[in-house]
């Protein structure tokens, strides 16, 4: 992205959404609970609210500054917007559909084609294809397609994957990655998922009723959220990148690293594939030694280098969070476990430990 900048207030009907945010990162994520004010600061970003005040600059160019009476409107900002309810054009095919993001009357971002964005978002054969007749895991991709095709400079989804069944969400997340693989379009994914986030984003902010709770790294600031009361109820999920290796009758042998290999489930994956696997902290346990008997088919070893208790009063049920590094590309994972249960294995920083957990524990989020 070159750098965004932004110092925006922005007043709704109940609070004041105000931001301060730079950074240099190409994708990056807006979280928060419903009405914390993220799609908000999305369309002041867009340009589609009026009442924005303070400055944006995206890439070296001024958007916004108050203090100048500068405000470009929507149409020179070139963004590719992707809201929450698509708002297709029923009266137009596929093909028609994705021209109507091409009309800028001048250029904005870089080189994107039409056949190209078919391609990648696998729609060569709804071309032709009525909007009515498409599912709606092709509607998402047909309206991800039409902001590609303004050619924008940034690219702006709006809870892309929400009110999509699980199975359809991991049909999804491989376009969204694939995009920014594909086409290097600086983006801002807004959602109230954390594991979203993880996936989607560099970096992140955080949300409360309009002002920021935290940003920063997203891997790290998930992290920190998971520990916010406003967010505990999510829980942390971890997620692992791998590659099936091999086939097997209990499920898939994922690689995450030399050396590292975990099994998942079959699911309806037709062979190997590069897969992005979650496993959520609580379904994760911790090992000091050696260990038999036991129906859990994955072991990694690792050295504890983080601990957080999410309330300082043992007698409640509240977890410990243990955040442990596995392998030798500084992978991490974490696993929720009792303060008893801390205490009792005396788990410190620096601690070796093994990780263990069923195969049935991973679901796989996503594969190409």
């Amino acid at each position: 992205m070159s750098g965004l900048s932004l110092h925006l207030k922005i007043p709704v009907k109940h609070f004041n959404v105000d931001v301060l945010w730079d950074t240099d990162e190409p994708s990056l994520g807006i979280f928060g609970h419903s009405g914390a004010g993220k799609t908000t600061l999305l369309e002041a970003i867009a340009g589609l609210r009026p009442g924005a005040r303070g400055r944006l600059r995206v890439a070296g160019e001024t958007w916004l500054d108050s203090s100048q009476d500068l405000n470009l409107p929507p149409e020179r900002r070139g963004v590719g917007y992707v809201p929450q309810d698509i708002l297709l054009f029923p009266h137009l095919d596929v093909r028609g559909n994705l021209l109507s993001g091409a009309h800028r009357k001048e250029p904005a971002g870089g080189k994107v084609h039409l056949e190209r964005v078919l391609e990648v978002l696998e729609l060569q054969p709804y071309r032709t294809a009525p909007i009515a007749r498409l599912s709606g895991g092709e509607k998402q991709r047909v309206a991800l397609g039409r902001a590609l095709c303004s050619k924008p400079k940034l690219l702006l989804l709006d809870e892309p994957l929400a009110g999509l069944d699980l199975p359809l969400r991991r049909r999804i997340l491989p376009y969204l990655i694939r995009v920014q693989e594909e086409f290097s379009v600086p983006a801002i994914f807004v959602s109230h998922d954390a594991t979203e986030m993880r996936l989607l984003s560099r970096e992140m902010l955080i949300l409360e009723r309009g002002k920021v709770l935290a940003k920063g790294p997203a891997s790290q600031v998930s992290f920190e959220a998971g520990l916010h009361p406003a967010f505990r109820d999510q829980g942390f999920e971890n997620v692992l990148r791998g590659k099936v290796i091999q086939e097997k009758e209990s499920g898939l042998l994922v690689e995450l690293e030399e050396g590292c290999s975990i099994l998942v489930p079959r699911g309806d994956l037709p062979g190997p594939a590069e897969v992005i696997v979650g496993l959520r902290a609580e379904d994760t346990l911790i090992s000091l030694g050696f260990h038999a008997g036991l129906s859990a088919q994955n072991s990694l070893r690792g050295t504890v280098c983080e601990i957080r208790r999410l309330s300082d009063d043992q007698t409640t049920d509240s977890p410990t969070w243990v955040k442990v590094a596995y392998g030798h590309q500084g992978s991490t994972l974490v696993a929720s476990i009792t303060p008893q249960a801390c205490d009792r294995l005396s788990l410190a920083e620096g601690k070796d430990v093994e990780l263990i957990f069923k195969a049935q524990s991973c679901r796989i989020l996503a594969a190409n």
